[in-house]
C-alpha cells in the first residue's frame, strides 16, 4: 500500500507537535520543584515525558511516516539510503512547522496564568548553554554532548529498524534511548538531539535561546551523519 506524501507530512507535523508539547510542556509547566503545592517532575520526569512521547507516536504514526519527528533522524535515514531526498524535504518542513505550533500552544497555555507570566531567557523549554543556563557548561561541552548523543540515538534507530533489528520493539528501544539521553544531557543543554524541538521554543523565546539555536541544528546533524556512515559500514549485507 502506497502512502501519500501529504499523509506523511501531516503525520510528521502532528508527531513533532506532540513531542514538543508533551516534552517541553513537561519542562516548562511541570518541571519546577514546587508548583502550587504540587511536586514538580524534575529531571527524571522530564526525561520520561520526552521518551514516552517518542514511544506513543512511534506506534501511532510509525506505519505512516516512520515517525521521524526529528530532522536529524530524517537526515540520518536519508544518508543511510532509506528514503528519497524529496521525502526528506517534506518531512523536515513538517517537523519544523509542528515544533513551532507545539511551542506556540505551550506559550498560550503559560501566558494564561492568572498571576501573570514572564517568559524570561530560555523560555518554553528552550535549549541553551553557558552562563545563566542550567549548570553553565561551555560551548565545546554543549556541542560534544549533542553530537555524541545524537550519534547514539541514530545508531539505535537505524539498527532497530533495519532488516536485522526487532521492528516490533523498535518504538520502545528508541523511546528508552531518548529517555537515557535526557538523563545525561538535561543539566548540560536541556537536551535537544533534535533541531526542530529546539527551533520551536527558541523562535518564541528569542534572546539567548535564538542566538544559540545554531548549535542545536549543527551538532545533531553532525552526529546523525556520522551514525549513518557507521551503520552503512556495519550493516549486514545480503
Amino acid at each position: 500500500m502506497e502512502i501519500k506524501t501529504s499523509s506523511k507530512f501531516v503525520a510528521e507535523l502532528i508527531g513533532t507537535f506532540g513531542l514538543v508539547l508533551f516534552g517541553c510542556g513537561a519542562a516548562a509547566i511541570a518541571g519546577a520543584n514546587t508548583l502550587g503545592g504540587l511536586s514538580g517532575l524534575g529531571l527524571l520526569g522530564i526525561a520520561v515525558a520526552f521518551g514516552l512521547s517518542v514511544v506513543v507516536f512511534a506506534y501511532a504514526i510509525g506505519g505512516i511516516s516512520g515517525c521521524h519527528i526529528n530532522p536529524a533522524v530524517t537526515v540520518g535515514v536519508l544518508l543511510a539510503g532509506r528514503m528519497s531526498a524529496k521525502d526528506a524535504i517534506v518531512y523536515i518542513i513538517a517537523q519544523f512547522i509542528g515544533a513551532l505550533l507545539g511551542a506556540f500552544v505551550l506559550q498560550q497555555i503559560l501566558s494564561g496564568q492568572l498571576a501573570g507570566f514572564t517568559a524570561g531567557e530560555w523560555a518554553y523549554g528552550s535549549n541553551g548553554w553557558g552562563k545563566g543556563y542550567q549548570n553553565e557548561y561551555g560551548t565545546a561541552s554543549a556541542f560534544l554532548i549533542e553530537a555524541v548523543l545524537t550519534f547514539l540515538f541514530l545508531f539505535v534507530i537505524l539498527a532497530t529498524t533495519s532488516k536485522v533489528g526487532n521492528g516490533t520493539m523498535a518504538g520502545l528501544a528508541i523511546g528508552f534511548t531518548l529517555l537515557l539521553i535526557h538523563l545525561v544531557a538535561i543539566p548540560v543543554t536541556g537536551t535537544s538531539v533534535n533541531p526542530a524541538r529546539s527551533f520551536g521554543p527558541a523562535i518564541l523565546a528569542g534572546g539567548n535561546a535564538l542566538s544559540q539555536l545554531w548549535l542545536f541544528i549543527v551538532a545533531p546533524l553532525v552526529g546523525a551523519a556520522v551514525a549513518a556512515g557507521v551503520w552503512r559500514a556495519l550493516e549486514p549485507k545480503d
